[in-house]
Parts: structure tokens; sequence; C-alpha cells
């Protein structure tokens, strides 16, 4: 093979094509006399261009506006059919209609022919802007129907001609998809005055021969809820998608995931966002529904606009060949008081509670603090509240802290039962429910557990009723500005994972209560406790409970409603009032010590349920007895 070389000559010469490359090119570049003339005659260029695109433009229009052409119309034929004379008037366009009472102003868009604004004219948002429920776009209203000529149209999609008119003081506004003067489909409202529902019908006429009747049109609703609060965590927790169904069965969408669910029957639809709701009521119940709620709170460091996306498919069917169906829409606050007026029990939507709590919110928390706020303000009247609940309850606080005092004076007693029948379980606790009861101090008594069993569903109650209560929206009360929100007396630079990024008062004050109240109810069960062999150390789990529960309440209360915060601190303040009242002015231990003794001489009559337990505990002995002799 030939070996290759460095060839200098061919080197030089492709530098010399270079040089030559350039040189004719410097040569012929253009002087600036040039360039000037060339920069004239582009701008000249644009000129002409830019006149006869404006010209084109303004000849379109004219076309456009006209449509006279029985090329347009068939074009638009082509794709919408008999709908295409719809396109073909003046309101074939995106205009709005405003449609409004004293309480809502509505907006209602050619285009599609639902309702593209709701503002609440008496309600501002935690910023003073008003609350807006349909806002730029955020609800999507369609129906989805066949045509006879194999089209699957949406009313989204075409463009309907509003007119305005009125029956006595109430507004009516009809929104017609016109196939002609005489063929239609029609959405018609009609607003009342000062009144949050509005009616709402669709109906078709002169369609039977145009619309495919042996296929149910599609009513599809999806609806972004707009945060209106202060905390959207807070927030996002009340804000669901509830509904009734089978008569008066009451159902909800998941409250922090997403979730979907189908049903029968449906009397209302409603989209709660907390303080305020959208409810679609038909006359007639739905045959079947399919929901959807999404939630759109992904970090809840973020300050979002939506807080949960709602979806809702309804069949609507023909009768003789034509729709017709009433409907109405709340658009309002998730208030009882204004819901019950419409006598359809949407104030069941209102998350009271299950069961005997919400028959406790309802019933008596939710009319006595309406009452009470006649004549105080509205945190006054949660401490008045506080204080009847906690005089009610104040009989089931002596019996137990009675109890406890009864255990603190036998705990030697208890004591050497335990050291006795330490290798017998079973006779130990026979033996100590004996003696607890002869004493008046069983723990399945009055005095014992019971009370809190008693307790709990008025605790419950008013956990659930302060958050949803709306008369506390956006009410001061000393340094809070609104007992329906957190009370921050603090912002913090960064957020803090389960607590925040804001200081909130009343849950501090709460913490505190609590921590001083479980130091004396703990402090007095841990003494009379006696220590039990084998089983776990309640003194030892009790105290952890004394710092546990205050931080729980801290840290989880900071951003609820501080009215709810305010309830627990006032509650506990009260409660060891009455703790420290009881202690020193009503039970004297001498003489509790003195009757116990005197109970210790008669016989004591087990209750049915005592007996029960101490026929259970024998029979559990005797069987272990029998087991042990197998074995030897």
């Amino acid at each position: 093979m030939e070996e290759k070389k460095f060839d200098l000559n061919s080197i030089i010469g492709f530098l010399l094509i270079g040089a030559i490359l350039l040189y004719m090119l410097w040569q012929q570049q253009p002087t600036p006399e040039e360039i000037a003339a060339q920069e004239e005659a582009r701008q000249e260029e644009l000129a002409t261009e830019t006149a006869q695109n404006k010209s084109n433009l303004i000849t379109n229009s004219v076309s456009t506006q006209t449509i006279d052409t029985s090329l347009d119309l068939e074009n638009l034929k082509n794709q919408v059919g008999d709908f295409a004379y719809a396109m073909t008037l003046p309101s074939a366009t995106s205009a709005i209609t405003t449609f409004e009472n004293d309480v809502l102003a509505l907006k209602i868009d050619n285009k599609g022919g639902f309702i593209s604004e709701v503002k609440l004219k008496s309600y501002v948002n935690h910023d003073s802007v008003p609350v807006y429920l349909i806002k730029d776009g955020s609800s999507q209203f369609n129906l989805n129907f066949a045509t006879t000529d194999n089209r699957i149209l949406n009313s989204s999609e075409l463009y309907f001609q509003p007119t305005l008119s009125s029956s006595g003081d109430n507004q009516i506004l009809s929104m017609r998809l016109k196939v002609s003067e005489s063929q239609f489909l029609e959405y018609r409202y009609e607003l009342k005055p000062n009144d949050h529902m509005l009616g709402f019908s669709v109906r078709s006429q002169g369609l039977s021969s145009l619309l495919n009747t042996s296929q149910e049109v599609q009513l599809d609703w999806k609806f972004n809820a707009h945060r209106q609060d202060k905390s959207i965590v807070f927030e996002n927790r009340y804000t669901r998608l509830s509904y009734e169904h089978e008569g008066d069965k009451t159902n909800k969408l998941s409250q922090t995931g997403d979730d979907d669910e189908s049903e029968i029957e449906v009397s209302w639809i409603s989209f709660r966002q907390h303080f305020f709701s959208s409810i679609l009521v038909p006359e007639v119940p739905f045959k079947i529904a399919d929901l959807k709620s999404f939630n759109l709170v992904n970090d809840e460091t973020v300050d979002t606009l939506f807080t949960k996306r709602y979806e809702v498919s309804l069949p609507l069917s023909f009768s003789g060949g034509e729709l017709a169906h009433n409907m109405s829409i709340y658009y309002g606050p998730t208030y009882d008081k204004i819901l019950n007026q419409y006598d359809k029990n949407l104030e069941a939507s209102i998350p009271f509670g299950w069961g005997i709590i919400g028959w406790i919110n309802k019933s008596v928390f939710s009319p006595l603090y309406g009452w009470l706020t006649n004549y105080l303000s509205y945190g006054l009247a949660i401490i008045v509240m506080t204080i009847m609940v906690k005089i009610l309850l104040s009989f089931v606080q002596y019996k137990q802290f009675l109890t406890q005092a009864k255990n603190k004076i036998i705990k030697p007693e208890l004591d050497a039962l335990t050291e006795k029948y330490k290798n017998n379980k079973m006779k130990l606790q026979q033996e100590r429910m004996a003696l607890q009861n002869k004493v008046g101090a069983n723990p399945m008594s009055l005095g014992g557990c019971l009370p809190m069993f008693f307790q709990m569903p008025v605790f419950y109650s008013l956990f659930m009723f302060f958050p949803i209560a709306f008369e506390l929206r956006q009410k001061p009360f000393l340094w809070v500005e609104d007992l329906s929100s957190y009370d921050s007396i603090a912002e913090l630079p960064f957020n803090i994972p389960f607590y925040g990024d804001h200081i909130s008062l009343f849950p501090i004050l709460a913490s505190i209560a609590i921590f001083f109240y479980m130091k004396m109810t703990t402090g007095q069960q841990m003494s009379a406790q006696p220590t039990q062999e084998g089983m776990p150390d309640m003194a030892k789990m009790m105290k952890y409970m004394i710092y546990f529960s205050p931080i729980l309440m801290l840290v989880f209360f900071n951003n609820y409603a501080s009215g709810l915060s305010l309830y627990y601190f006032i509650s506990n303040l009260i409660s060891i009032g009455i703790m420290l009242v009881i202690k020193n002015f009503i039970i004297d231990e001498e003489k509790v010590l003195a009757k116990i003794q005197v109970s210790k001489t008669k016989p004591k009559k087990q209750s049915r349920f005592q007996k029960k337990m101490a026929d259970i505990m024998e029979q559990a002995e005797a069987q272990k007895q029998a087991q042990l002799k197998r074995k030897k």
C-alpha cells in the first residue's frame, strides 16, 4: 500500500482559493447609499402589503356579516345541519345578557346559552372581592344530542338568541337555539325579586322530526369551585359534592381525594363551596346521575384559585318527541335559614353530622346560637352558649370527679387486692369490681365511664357546628377579624408542615387550658389508679397524654375556625373552674370516707349488667381452672 504523505502544495492552493473568495465577497458588499435605498424599498413594500391586508380584512368582514351566499350557508349546514340557521342570525356572537335581582347578578352568553358568571351581591371573599360562584369559564354546561341526519351536536358550541321579558315582578330570559322562527331548543330562566333560586327549564318546540328521539339527550355540567376563604386547607375540607337520592337519602363524594358515584332517582345535586353552594334541583328527580369530584389542591402551600372540580352527567328523556324538563338552580349561601325556605330538604347538604349529632346541631345548637346572636355579639354568643352547655353537663362532671375521689380513697385496698391476687387476674378483677361497686365507685356506673359517653355526642356536635355555622362568617371578635377562619397574630416567613405559615392565638390559649385541665383530671385519675401486674402502665400513658393532647390542639387547630378554638378555650376554662369548686367546696373527702365505710357494711344489690359481667367472669375463671387441671 502506498504511504500517504503531507501535500504542502495542496494546502497552499486551498488557502489561496479561500482568500480569493473572501476578497470577492468584500468587493460585492453594498455601499451605505445602496443599503439605504434597499431599506426604503422594503418599507414601501411593507406599507403596500399592510394596506392590501386591511382591504382584504374589510372585504372578509362584510362577507361574514351578510352571509348572503349559498356557499356559506351550505358550509354551515355541512357542520351543524338544520341548526345552521342559528349561525346566520345577528345573535351568533359571544354577546352577553345581564340578568339580575337584589341578591344575584348573572351573565348569560349567547354561545352555549348558559350562565357564564354568577355574582352574589351581598357577600365578599377574604380579600374583600365580591363572591363569584362562576367566573372566567369556571363552569361549562352542555347538552349533547343526536339528530336524524346522524350528527352529534353540542349546545355549548352553538348560538342562542336572547329575549328578555317579565311576568309581574319576575324577570324572564329566553335563550333559543333556532332552526327556524317556530322551531327551537330553549333555555328559559326566571328570576324572582330578592331570591337566590333561579327558575330554569329546558324545552324544545318543533324538533321532533330533527332530533333522534331514540337517544336521550345528555346534560353535562362541569364546575370548578372558586376559593373564597382565607385558609384553603380549611375551606377544602368543607367543599364537597353532596346529593339527595331515592327519597330522602343524602350522600356525598370524597372530602379529600378524587371520587365518583352513580345514583338513581336524584332529587338535587349540590356543588358546595364551604359557605356557598350551587344546587341543581329538578322538578322530577333525575332517573340516573353520574357524579364526579376531583381535588384540585395538590399543594396546600400554593395559593390556588380553585379547590375542587365537580362533574355531573344526566340523561334527559323525550316526551312526545320533545324535551320538557323544569328545574331550579340555587346560587347562594350554605345557610340553613335560607335553604329551609324552599322546602326541598336542601339544608341536608350542610354537614351538620350524622345521626344524633346532626339532630343535636339542627334542633338545639343552630336555633340556640341564632337566638343568642339576636342579643349578643357573635363571639359573646359562643361564650354564653358554651357556659350553658357546661352548666347542663356539670352534674356529669361532678359524678365523674366523685368517682375519682372514691377510687383515690380506696386505692390502698385496691393495691392490697392486687398484691393478694397477683397470680389470679380473673379473681382480682372480680374482687376489684365488688369493692368498687360497694362504695359506689364502679367504673361502669354513672360516675365512671358513662359520663364520657353522655358528653361525647354534645362535644362532637359542637365540633361539627362551629366550622359550618354561616353566622360566624366574617364576624369579628376582639382581635379576630373572622370567627369562621383562623385568627392569625403573626405571619411566618416559611411553612411548617401540618401547622402552616402563621400563628393563631386562640389555639394557643385553648392548648394551655387543655394542659392544665388534663393536669388536674389526669393527676386525680393517676393517684386513684391501682397498678396491675401484666397490664399496661396507665399512669405512664396518662402522663404522656397530658402533653400530647395540647400539642395536637396547637398544631391541627391552627388553620381551623377561630370560633371553634374560642369554644374549646372557654369550655376548658369553665371545666377547670367547676373542678376547683367541686374539689374545694362541694366534696369533703372525710365525709366521703365515712359514707364508704357505711356502704361497706350494707349489702349492695348488683344491677343486671353488673350481675351479667360477674357471671361471665366466673365462667371464664371456671374454664381456666378446668384447663389447668387437664394440663396436670
